[in-house]
């Protein structure tokens, strides 16, 4: 992924971040993402498998490895170097627009001089 692409979703984002200590199977990145918010993002199963696939061919994270529990196979994803830089580049996008935000809120209570 390239800077010229667009920002990451909401999802998108909550499942790198999920990667960021390390591999993860799919149940344990939707529970990460879960902790993360305080419950407010629940993604949906459908929705993550195709996000990861997206994640994958975008080259931001890959199948790191498989195990076998309870008779089904369990794939671990973990964070790539380039998902790394994505998501940093997004929070830092994330955290200048939040700024621009909250000192206008701030600003909004002040009489004009």
């Amino acid at each position: 992924m390239t800077r010229q692409n667009p920002p990451l979703t909401e999802p998108q984002y909550f499942i790198l971040a999920a990667l960021m200590d390390g591999p993860l199977h799919g149940y344990g990145i939707i529970k990460a993402a879960e902790r993360a918010t305080d419950g407010r993002l629940r993604i949906a199963v459908g929705t993550l498998y195709g996000a990861l696939e997206r994640l994958e061919r975008a080259g931001l994270l890959a199948a790191d490895h498989e195990e076998i529990v309870d008779g089904r196979a369990r794939r671990y994803y973990r964070l790539t170097e380039d998902g790394a830089e994505t998501l940093a580049r997004e929070a830092l996008r994330m955290q200048q627009a939040a700024t621009v935000v909250i000192g206008r809120s701030r600003d909004a209570g002040a009489a004009p001089a």
